[in-house]
């Protein structure tokens, strides 16, 4: 029997080399795929391996008579259906350990930024302004870095904190104390890394629980020479109440890589000269694509071949039968 996987939004072709090692597997790849052509076109498939760019909701689903698995080469399932899937018995997988290097040193570029005010700084010498007082920075050395979230990228994070010096204030309620203690940070509840940290990162999924997990009120705990950034997921910090506190200098700035809303076309933040915005970069990096892709395409010819799950994100979809 031979399975049919349709690779789309421009996956990296070393995915599509790799679906191309399992006997029985047969990979299309369309990467400027319309959602009409969606439609159209997944009938006929086995399996579905998307990036962002492609909408896999109810009505795609409906028409995927033949779909045994979703991938989604990244981590954010947020452009999936998962509850239409689950229905129709379509198991959806995603890929954690892909970006992980990518979004641990995007998280310290932006540290750096705030830090040296490299982006505000690059943009006056190509206006021909030579500045030097204005833009006085900070050591991260011997700084307090508090991480929201400990998981593959917090953990990342963490590591190379301790190589620039750092001390190191986290929190999550999945790890154990000797995980805390393994990776050399002190365990903290979220009031006082607000209260004690100079860098306050956040690599949290975006839940019920963390949704504006950072608003004003915390925003307030913070010290006012603080930075705040976000390269996890949209929604955890409250953007307007972030770019209320910035416009009153009530922290000393943030950066921020993903938003509520992608594409981020919102003006709360134009004009403001103490934040730093990119385009959702996290895993835009090509160590990163070709990592996500080959991985989505393992997990999606395991499935399909032998019935191994691999990052399932709705494992109460019964097993297969072969």
């Amino acid at each position: 029997m031979t399975y049919k996987v349709l690779c789309t939004d421009g996956l990296s072709k070393l995915g599509v080399e790799e679906l191309k090692k399992f006997s029985g597997v047969e990979a299309d790849f369309r990467p400027k795929l319309t959602h009409e052509e969606l439609l159209d076109a997944i009938p006929a498939f086995d399996a579905l391996i998307v990036r962002s760019a492609s909408k896999v909701g109810g009505d795609v689903i409906e028409r995927a008579g033949k779909l045994k698995i979703i991938a989604r080469a990244g981590v954010g399932v947020d452009n999936i259906d998962v509850k239409a899937a689950t229905e129709r018995g379509i198991l959806v997988v995603n890929t954690p350990a892909g970006n992980t290097t990518a979004t641990c040193e995007l998280t310290f570029t932006m540290m750096l930024s705030l830090a040296r005010h490299v982006p505000q700084a690059a943009k006056l010498m190509t206006e021909g302004v030579w500045e030097k007082k204005k833009f006085m920075g900070t050591q991260l050395s011997q700084k307090t870095l508090g991480i929201v979230g400990m998981g593959r990228i917090g953990k990342e994070v963490a590591r190379r904190a301790k190589a620039f010096d750092m001390k190191v204030l986290a929190m999550d309620p999945f790890l154990d104390d000797a995980a805390f203690k393994s990776l050399g940070v002190e365990k903290a509840n979220l009031e006082r890394i607000l209260k004690e940290s100079d860098y306050i990162t956040v690599h949290s999924p975006l839940t019920a629980e963390t949704r504006d997990m950072i608003s004003a009120k915390q925003i307030a705990m913070m010290k006012p020479t603080a930075y705040l950034v976000n390269c996890a997921r949209g929604g955890i910090i409250n953007e307007r109440d972030l770019a209320a506190a910035l416009k009153e200098n009530k922290i000393a700035g943030a950066a921020i890589d993903v938003y509520t809303k992608e594409p981020f076309e919102d003006p709360m933040f134009r004009g403001l000269d103490n934040i730093i915005l990119t385009p959702h970069l996290g895993a835009s990096t090509r160590e990163a694509q070709d990592a996500v892709a080959v991985e989505a395409a393992q997990a999606v010819a395991q499935y399909l071949t032998k019935g191994t799950r691999m990052n399932a994100v709705n494992p109460k979809v019964p097993e297969r039968k072969l």
